[in-house]
């Protein structure tokens, strides 16, 4: 029996040894993960670079979100709203908006965490993008009040993100229309 207690022992401390060594390997894990997040947000900025600048006198003209034809974004308290026209594959004028090739048919509605946006903006395909590299960004409607604060941080955060990518953004106010 006494023989058996050192085992024990030994097993023991050889366990507790391999936790140590397990603890110190997050730690690496974590700053590989955080170098590998940095080259993937350059990659992202990299390729959101092919989009052509914005063309301010094209998207200062539009003065409605209906008639805007950039994705843009919808702030709400716990996630972002990506709306986005998928251009029309038809280049013939013959229909245009008509009961055959309705608009709304080509709009999709995603709604995406604010740290995914980086990735969401750089899958939208580039004929969406007619304006150039500008989104316009306006708060969800009806908010309630208190929920204000942590929607404007939101939107802070969301410009933040959006500037960091190199794209233009073009605030809408409560009223419907862009922020001057």
């Amino acid at each position: 029996m006494p023989f058996i207690r050192p085992a024990i022992l030994c097993l023991a401390l050889t366990a507790l040894a391999g936790c140590n060594r397990s603890a110190v390997v997050p730690d690496s894990d974590a700053r590989v993960n955080a170098s590998e997040k940095l080259a993937q947000a350059e990659l992202i900025r990299q390729q959101l670079d092919l989009i052509p600048p914005p063309s301010k006198s094209r998207y200062m003209a539009v003065h409605a979100l209906t008639s805007w034809e950039n994705p843009y974004l919808t702030v709400q308290a716990n996630m972002l709203t990506l709306h986005v026209t998928v251009a029309d594959a038809n280049t013939s004028d013959l229909g245009v908006g008509g009961i055959l090739r309705p608009v709304g048919a080509r709009r999709q509605d995603l709604n995406i965490r604010t740290s995914d946006l980086p990735g969401a903006l750089n899958a939208v395909p580039r004929t969406a993008w007619p304006y150039g590299r500008v989104v316009a960004l306006e708060e969800a409607h009806d908010t309630p009040a208190k929920a204000r604060p942590e929607v404007r941080r939101n939107m802070e955060t969301a410009m933040q993100l959006l500037n960091d990518l190199g794209i233009v953004v073009y605030e809408w106010n409560e009223s419907g229309n862009p922020v001057k």
